[in-house]
């Protein structure tokens, strides 16, 4: 099966805004993308009507992710550390970033929506237990605002480093078990497969037909193929499971200091970023017309 290839902004630039946008859209067509991954960082950043317009020009389709910042969170655990009102202010951040989608076409909007990226807490068996039921609690109201409009919530697992509440696709299907289904799926990745699951691809097959979404970048975050990633093995995978969506790397610029700060990308990881997105849409190319 071949899948569309696509590319997240954050490849070169954050936060993301009109002109970025479109001169972003001409350069990622220009490289034989087909879907561009639009985050949304703030709600305004973008938007989104003039965003459907250089799409359909430069013949793009779209996804959309979120960014789960400071202060944005659906669960309160531990007590105290959440601010009062932000639970309410990140559904209706959630609410924005879904009806962006909407306008730009996106079915799917992805993302870590539990916590805030890199607020981690130990947690007992029965507070683990205890935060879960928060969060279904919090996320189904968006997820039946998504549903209601045909798009579908992808939640990613993050490493260890990122979140302590998600980590693997088991923890993922755990607790997010009664929401699954229409409007609500898993968005893997695979730098955080890497790190966190025992065996990538047994983790993807396990996510089976809730897999909405995959990102794909090396394991160090550079070039898909620059790296020691089984690639091959893993389209098998998702021929197995009959994902038909597609492939979007997403890395990040260490030129841009918060996001270099807050991806952990402390060095350059190719020549150009121009050549980390070059260099993985012609091997992704490649492998899908051999394999």
């Amino acid at each position: 099966m071949r899948r569309a290839v696509g590319v997240n902004t954050w490849v070169w630039a954050s936060p993301l805004d009109d002109d970025g946008l479109a001169r972003l859209a001409r350069k990622a067509a220009g490289m034989g993308f087909e879907v561009l991954e639009l985050p949304v960082e703030n709600l305004g950043d973008w938007d989104p009507h003039r965003a459907r317009e250089v799409l359909d020009t430069e013949g793009l389709t779209a996804c959309v992710v979120g960014a789960m910042a400071p202060g944005r969170d659906l669960v309160t655990a531990p007590s105290g550390a959440v601010a009062p009102g932000a639970v309410e202010a990140t559904q209706d951040y959630l609410r924005g970033c879904v009806e962006a989608a909407v306008v730009v076409g996106a079915t799917r909007v992805c993302g870590p929506f539990y916590a805030s990226t890199g607020r981690t807490w130990r947690m007992t068996a029965d507070e683990r237990r205890a935060a879960v039921r928060e969060l279904r609690e919090h996320l189904a109201p968006v997820r039946d605002h998504a549903a209601e409009r045909g798009v579908t919530l992808g939640i990613e697992p993050l490493n260890r480093y990122e979140t302590s509440l998600v980590n693997t696709t088991e923890q993922a299907l755990d607790a997010l078990e009664p929401l699954l289904g229409e409007g609500l799926g898993l968005a893997l990745d695979t730098y955080h497969l890497n790190i966190e699951e025992k065996d990538p691809l047994a983790a993807v097959r396990t996510a089976g037909e809730h897999l909405v979404h995959l990102q794909v970048c090396g394991t160090d975050r550079g070039a898909v193929g620059d790296d020691h990633g089984d690639w091959t093995g893993l389209l098998a995978v998702l021929d197995e499971i009959g994902y038909a969506g597609p492939l979007v790397l997403e890395s990040f610029t260490s030129d841009n200091a918060s996001i270099a700060t807050a991806a952990s990308v402390w060095r350059p990881l190719a020549a150009s970023q121009d050549e980390l997105a070059r260099r993985t849409i012609e091997f992704l190319t490649r492998l899908q017309e051999t394999s």
